[in-house]
């Protein structure tokens, strides 16, 4: 029997399991380009309007790190760089499917137990990988289509699709190797994520400096600015997308050299044991919750931390930019602020933070489910603590959590506003103010992780998809021109659109106990249903 044998069954498997999930990342990262494209040919209409706008952001170095260099003035160029977060994307979801459906299926024993079957040792490495491929060449080829019916260059859009599928390629090579150093699916995501970190950070300090001389070279240690250097829309380079292919053939072939060298539901990294008695500090709930959360909660800190200095250093130059061009001006408005244009740009880069932010508040409250489905919660509620208690201790750091992530991203923020416009003390409230007041909204959607999980445990995941549909109409809902109606069904369009904006209690009552209704809903399930269900 080779070692692939069965893999074909496993991707059926992956693509039944997967299907909403998939489909949904899918068609929104597609649909963004094509949103991209339209806002933009609207509002800068001519040649120079463009021409204007591509200087305006060419001479601010917060906004070229963090969206990348445009190569030219056309409207596809320009629509390039408006898309190049969504290679970050793909390669985040690219990696987290693949170490899913491997890394994640050990610790559970689900491997172990389809491994008994006629199923070879690579079986489910090869399937991961396969369905990953499929799902990111499925995206260029749809990115691809949409980009060449809003009448852009047929060879630009190609390579921008290109670009997208190779940078998922990437990273679901980097989640099959990562997948095979521990025994843990957290430490496995920790060190993917670590790498998809590192490869932003390399890219944002590259371009920062500009396409030439300076750290422009740090880029091209960046899976991240490998697809950029294409120079989609721009005399197509097409030979950048050979270190994409070389680097997917090392890593996929050394994930199957370190899966052959180690057992099953083993890692190549030898775990840290612990001591054999828990500290008097472990002796609650609470106290095993912190464990459990602590490291989620630093590293999304940490990060959201950069992601605030990195927005709130660009905001000064926002005011030079729309002397340049009042075009400018017109699409941060269009981000959801109002009033003056840095206004607008502060309340629609926290509003993108919040959404962050409630990514984190879903993976903590998720975490109950993990351990529940791991059958680590029932040895627990097998003893003197209550579901309740086990629950509130995990729902402080789904709510806290958020607050922190906010509080710690609206300082950086208003400190790199305020150093940069050299009024710290009246930037920094103002900033802090439009990232903390976004916290409801976070509550209302990890809420609703909570109610998932006591009432349909199964369909916990299905919170994601929920957070996706917040993301694709704060995003796209002004451009699509879609009903009031429908914008309401997010939470984020309730928050009142400070500074600038007045601030007003009433909605920010109605969601926070929108979110207490839902994760007591959620509570009462629990209490009523059987442990574990997986």
């Amino acid at each position: 029997m080779t070692g692939t044998v069965g893999s074909g069954q496993l991707v059926r498997l992956i693509l039944r399991r997967d299907r909403w999930l998939l489909l949904l990342w899918i068609l929104v990262l597609a649909v963004l380009p094509m949103s991209y494209s339209s806002a933009i040919a609207e509002l800068y209409p001519t040649e120079a309007a463009r021409q204007g706008y591509a200087t305006g952001m060419a001479n601010n170095p917060s906004i070229v790190s963090l969206l990348g260099p445009a190569y030219g003035a056309s409207l596809g160029a320009l629509t390039a760089q408006r898309s190049n977060m969504i290679m970050l994307i793909a390669g985040l979801i690219s990696l987290l499917t693949v170490l899913r459906h491997t890394r994640t299926e050990e610790e559970a024993g689900r491997r172990e137990l389809l491994g008994a079957t006629v199923l070879g040792r690579q079986a489910g490495l090869t399937a991961a990988l396969l369905a990953t491929f499929a799902a990111n060449v499925l995206l260029g080829g749809l990115i691809t289509l949409g980009l060449i019916s809003q009448g852009l260059p047929a060879s630009g859009s190609v390579a921008f699709g290109l670009a997208v599928a190779t940078t998922g390629w990437v990273f679901a090579a980097v989640g099959g190797v990562v997948a095979q150093l521990t025994e843990g699916a957290g430490a496995a995501r920790g060190i993917g994520l670590a790498v998809l970190g590192m490869a932003y950070v390399l890219r944002m300090a590259g371009d920062a400096g500009g396409t030439e001389g300076g750290l422009s070279w740090l880029s091209w240690l960046s899976p991240l600015g490998w697809g950029q250097h294409v120079r989609s829309y721009a005399d197509e380079r097409w030979w950048a997308l050979t270190p994409a292919v070389g680097l997917v053939v090392v890593l996929v072939g050394a994930a199957y050299l370190l899966s052959a060298r180690r057992d099953v539901a083993a890692g190549i990294l030898p775990p840290r044991l612990g001591p054999a008695t828990a500290a008097p500090s472990l002796g609650s709930p609470l106290a095993l919750a912190w464990r459990l959360h602590r490291g989620l909660l630093f590293g999304w800190a940490a990060g959201l931390a950069v992601f605030g200095a990195v927005l709130g250093s660009a905001a000064d130059a926002i005011d030079a930019a729309v002397r340049d061009s009042q075009q400018v001006g017109d699409i941060l408005v269009r981000l959801g602020g109002v009033s003056a244009v840095t206004d607008a740009y502060v309340s629609g880069t926290m509003s993108l933070v919040a959404l962050a932010a409630a990514g984190y508040g879903i993976q903590a409250a998720l975490r109950m489910r993990t351990e529940e489905a791991a059958l680590r919660s029932e040895p627990v509620l097998a003893g003197a603590v209550g579901r309740l208690r086990w629950t509130a201790s995990h729902l402080l750091f789904a709510a806290l959590g958020p607050a922190v992530a906010l509080t710690v991203a609206g300082l950086t923020a208003g400190l790199g506003y305020g150093l940069a416009s050299g009024d710290v003390g009246g930037q920094l409230p103002r900033v802090l103010a439009a990232a903390v007041v976004q916290l409801p909204a976070v509550w209302v959607l990890a809420a609703v992780a909570v109610l998932l999980f006591g009432l349909l445990p199964r369909l916990a995941m299905v919170s994601w998809a929920v957070l996706g549909i917040c993301l694709l109409l704060g995003q796209m809902g002004a451009i699509l021109q879609l009903s009031q109606w429908a914008l309401d069904l997010s939470p984020f369009t309730h928050i009142p659109k400070i500074p600038g904006g007045e601030l007003t209690v009433t909605p920010l009552a109605w969601l926070t106990g929108l979110a207490v209704l839902l994760a007591g809903l959620g509570m009462t399930g629990l209490r009523r249903r059987d442990v574990p269900v997986t």
